[in-house]
């Protein structure tokens, strides 16, 4: 039985049974809520990453989550293109094209300016 794209993605949020996989689920739950259209994907499968890493699309990548050592990190590959009045990037300041957010355990951010975010990165693909 092959598994679907969503079930991927609640593996990979289970393989984390920590505050990375709550994090992770959350931010899913919120990408889904600011742009139902948005579609699931999981990418770059590789050794070092069997799992891959989950991805939201709509009219190409909007954005990818990663776990890191110390966060949960959303990488948006136009992001300097992303308005971001809020200032909620706060990871890959420096690249040219992609920004990224960082969330950390016990982070509170705003919910809603994250969802105008991703639809401002849903914008900029279109």
């Amino acid at each position: 039985m092959t598994e679907t794209v969503a079930e991927e993605i609640d593996g990979i949020i289970a393989s984390q049974p920590n505050w990375r996989g709550e994090t992770l689920a959350e931010l899913r739950a919120l990408i889904l809520d600011a742009y139902p259209e948005i579609r699931e994907a999981v990418k770059w499968k590789m050794p070092s990453k069997p799992l891959g890493s989950p991805t939201w699309e709509a009219n190409g990548i909007v954005c990818v989550a990663d776990f890191l050592k110390n966060a949960v990190r959303l990488t948006f590959p136009k992001g300097a293109q992303v308005p971001d009045p809020s200032k909620l990037f706060n990871a890959r300041l420096d690249s040219k094209v992609a920004r990224a957010i960082d969330f950390i355990d016990g982070d509170n951010f705003d919910r809603g300016q994250l969802k105008l975010l991703i639809r401002a990165a849903v914008e900029v693909n279109e």
